[in-house]
């Protein structure tokens, strides 16, 4: 019997590759002639970056680089010598993480660390860059990044424009002539989970600008900004922005990883399973197990569950979940093509024992569960 491994994390409590291993080494001792492959996944969110370590094998390379407020901080990517890939988190040079709460300012902020991070990785001969754009603290558009990537940005006069957020109104040109000529031949996949455009009320400032530090007057000299730039995103690039899918994400780094990187946009769970050859090595599987902390209605929305039972459907392979709590009735599961779901809230003696205990209880879970297998 083959059974694949293929969890998100339990947040706050069991990562996806402890779930594996705790449920493998029940499985071994349960069921006669197991074949158990771990296929530990993630979303794109917190953790992703152990996960694609997992399957890239690669190495952390750390680098000088700006904050978002132009100030040198040393970050972290990882790199895989022999496949040629790096994995860049852009929240690692231009996140929130790196500030204080009362620092955020996405009027005055800049992707230009992201731009060394990913420069550093080309240096090293990347030929393939998976970029995570989440967790930014910047509204700059990526414009920020472009620069250290040879683009320039001029102003009616002619002058280079510092690439903050707030500058992005006074951009005239888009100069391309000195871009580093290795961009071309490095492809570039973006994981990036939301589908706002990059301008107006669902757009980047609007939504996501706040939360950033942007005041309501702020708020509305970004949306400006971004309108601003887009015209010229579009005239230089051919191309509509504002119809772009995950145009907004990351105050504008979408737009900006499309038109300066090249770079194609994806769900976050959906470049991992690529990463991992999902496809390839569910074939001939009796059962995958997947799981996260929690499932809900949200979990129909791009997260982990979802792209494993799309999968799953796709080879016929019967699916059990594996969950922290699931908030689901027995015909929603059904109608997911769920096979078999339980929860570690159905074995504790209340949530605080379930989340530090979440191993112990995921261990009763799978061994109830190889007791059906095997009946």
């Amino acid at each position: 019997m083959k059974i694949i491994l293929a969890p998100d994390k339990f947040k706050n409590s069991l990562t996806g590759l402890q779930f594996c291993e705790v449920v493998q080494k029940r499985l071994e001792q349960s069921i006669k002639n197991v074949e158990v492959v771990k296929l530990p996944l993630a979303d794109g969110g917190d953790g992703t970056i152990d996960v694609i370590n997992f399957y890239l094998e690669g190495k952390p390379v750390k680098v000088n680089v700006s904050n978002p407020f132009f100030k040198t901080i040393q970050a972290t990517y990882l790199y895989a010598e022999q496949q040629k890939i790096a994995f860049i988190e852009m929240a690692e040079a231009s996140g929130v993480k790196l500030l204080e709460k009362e620092d955020f300012d996405c009027l005055h902020s800049t992707t230009l660390g992201t731009g060394q991070l990913i420069l550093d990785a080309i240096k090293k001969g990347a030929k393939e860059i998976i970029l995570g754009i989440g967790g930014s603290a910047t509204n700059d558009c990526g414009i920020g990044m472009a620069t250290v990537l040879g683009y320039k940005f001029l102003d009616e006069d002619n002058n280079v424009v510092k690439p903050i957020g707030k500058n992005l109104a006074l951009i005239n040109k888009i100069d391309d002539t000195n871009v580093l000529p290795e961009l071309k031949h490095v492809a570039f996949k973006i994981a990036c989970d939301v589908s706002n455009p990059l301008h107006g009320e669902n757009g980047a400032a609007y939504v996501y600008a706040p939360q950033k530090g942007a005041s309501p007057k702020d708020v509305l000299v970004l949306d400006k900004g971004l309108k601003h730039f887009s015209k010229h995103i579009d005239s230089h690039f051919n191309i509509d922005s504002q119809s772009v899918s995950g145009a907004g994400a990351a105050g504008g780094m979408g737009i900006g990883s499309v038109v300066f990187l090249e770079g194609n946009l994806q769900s976050g769970i959906q470049l991992v399973l690529e990463l991992a050859k999902f496809n390839t090595k569910v074939k001939n599987a009796d059962w995958i197990i997947t799981g996260e902390g929690k499932l809900d209605q949200q979990t129909l929305s791009g997260k982990t569950i979802q792209g494993v039972l799309n999968i799953a459907q796709k080879h016929q392979i019967k699916t059990a979940v594996f969950c922290g709590s699931v908030d689901l009735s027995e015909p929603a599961l059904k109608t997911l093509g769920v096979s078999y779901a339980d929860a570690v809230i159905n074995y504790a003696k209340n949530i605080d024992d379930a989340m530090k205990n979440s191993s112990k209880y995921l261990d009763e879970i799978t061994l109830k569960f190889s007791e059906v297998i095997n009946d």
